[in-house]
């Protein structure tokens, strides 16, 4: 079923041109209706049973007459202004694929049930976390690296930053005003809507990756439990929207972590070959392994281990036998955007994007 929008604009050129561009960007999810005219458009809501009516912040529209289930919101010219009147607000000039994630924002909060949006089993959905037992080796930027080079083989990619004061500033930018803040508090109203929550609220890098922005406060990661992050993984991978997810995560033996573990198709150690940091990653390993029999789940062979900051001089790999995906040499003086690039230019995570899993 295909959502139903109605957009109300002064400008018959502008109004022209967006709805061409939304139709041919999402053929198979929009069915758009056009006005210049305030009584027409709001004539048609009710027969034509429409999702989400949004209108020029010019016209003045009386609430009363917007059906039930119908969400609203007002076109503004600034990308800075997220109401206007007390009612949501979407620039009208950006990206199309923002515009269409910010009308499907103000169709979640509305509808009774998550329709519309494609959903399989899931099984071809690669989902791979990195997480280390050892500080400061460079996990993130391995994990964002992946994610790119995924993107890069023409996958849809979503990097999922769930450490507790992580984020994906670092890495990744993109349009929109929504946060993985909005995507806790979805998960915890346990309204209905959750997977179109999930798309709308994903921004596009540049680079092709999709990601959420950090809630404003760490406090928040802080509220999502164990099963709030399995229905969170779960719901993304039943989407159908990605065909990887990439997820960095702080390492535990319990709680969200073991989650991720457990829902994981490969699960990716990140090292740096010191001395302490192999000490802990033999640690943790043989604990996943206990884990493993305990809990009667395979953890073991989805294990990997990526060598990050290597020193040749100082580093020496493990003797677990753990499978090795490749190293990278410490980038001196490097932002992390550059780190990532130079990790993606490698190529080890190319291959690995294309290894099955």
């Amino acid at each position: 079923m295909k959502i139903k929008l109605t957009l109300l604009d002064g400008d018959k050129n502008y109004l022209d041109r967006i709805t061409a561009s939304l139709t041919a960007r999402f053929p198979d999810k929009l069915e758009i209706y056009s006005f210049t005219d305030a009584a027409a458009a709001l004539d048609g809501l009710e027969s034509a049973r429409i999702d989400v009516f949004i209108a020029d912040s010019a016209f003045d529209i009386d609430f009363k007459r917007l059906p039930r289930n119908c969400g609203f919101a007002y076109f503004v010219e600034s990308p800075t202004v997220e109401t206007y009147g007390d009612r949501p607000a979407i620039c009208k000039y950006q990206k199309i694929d923002a515009i269409y994630r910010a009308a499907l924002d103000i169709y979640s909060e509305n509808v009774s049930e998550a329709i519309g949006i494609r959903a399989d089993d899931g099984s071809s959905v690669r989902v791979v976390a990195f997480a280390s037992p050892a500080g400061g080796v460079g996990s993130s930027s391995s994990a964002a690296a992946c994610a790119r080079s995924f993107a890069l083989g023409g996958k849809r990619t979503l990097y999922l930053n769930l450490e507790a004061f992580g984020g994906s500033a670092p890495f990744f930018s993109g349009e929109g005003q929504t946060s993985f803040g909005d995507v806790i508090f979805a998960l915890k109203s346990k309204k209905s809507g959750l997977r179109l929550k999930l798309e709308s609220g994903a921004k596009r890098d540049a680079s092709g990756v999709f990601f959420y922005s950090p809630p404003e406060t760490a406090l928040d990661m802080a509220e999502l439990n164990a099963e709030e992050t399995r229905r969170l993984i779960t719901e993304l991978k039943l989407s159908g929207i990605y065909d990887g997810i990439i997820i960095d995560v702080d390492f535990s033996l319990g709680g969200n972590a073991m989650e991720v573990f457990r829902l994981a198709t490969e699960i990716v150690l990140v090292s740096d070959g010191s001395e302490i940091s192999n000490m802990k990653l033999t640690r943790a390993y043989r604990a996943l392994g206990l884990i493993e029999q305990s809990a009667d789940i395979a953890l073991l062979p989805r294990v990997a281990l990526f060598y990050n900051k290597f020193s040749n001089k100082t580093g020496r790999m493990t003797e677990d036998g753990i499978k090795t995906l490749g190293g990278a040499p410490k980038y001196e003086r490097a932002a992390p955007e550059q780190v990532v690039e130079q990790l993606v230019g490698l190529g080890v995570f190319r291959k690995f994007a294309v290894a099955e899993a």
